[in-house]
């Protein structure tokens, strides 16, 4: 099938709408029921932030253009993190610590 090229987003876009309304439609059909079982509750509640950390993550290490660097910023992200300090600061750590890292490799 030969689809014009001025069609092609928008065929994209039916599909992926399509795919995005199946996926939130097959627990509304699937589940009729209240779901009681406290370990299935908490893996649906916990689903959101499951793919959020798998997208966010891996992109962390290509964010600076420098392993290491992104290296240094994850590890300083994540004591401060561990440390219970806001995001702001979290944030601002893991820049300033990719912004350090860089400077000391290109002085080197």
């Amino acid at each position: 099938m030969n689809i014009p090229s001025y069609l092609v987003p928008f065929v994209y876009l039916a599909v992926m709408a399509g795919v995005t309304w199946l996926i939130r439609m097959i627990p509304f059909t699937a589940f009729r029921r209240t779901i009681r079982s406290p370990y299935i509750q908490s893996f649906i509640y916990y689903i959101p932030y499951t793919v959020l950390g798998a997208m966010t993550f891996p992109a962390v290490f290509y964010a600076t253009g420098n392993l290491y660097a992104s290296l240094g910023a994850t590890v300083v992200a994540l004591v401060l993190a561990f440390f219970k300090r806001s995001l702001l600061v979290v944030s601002l750590g893991a820049s300033g610590a990719a912004l350090i890292v860089q400077m000391i490799i290109n002085y080197i």
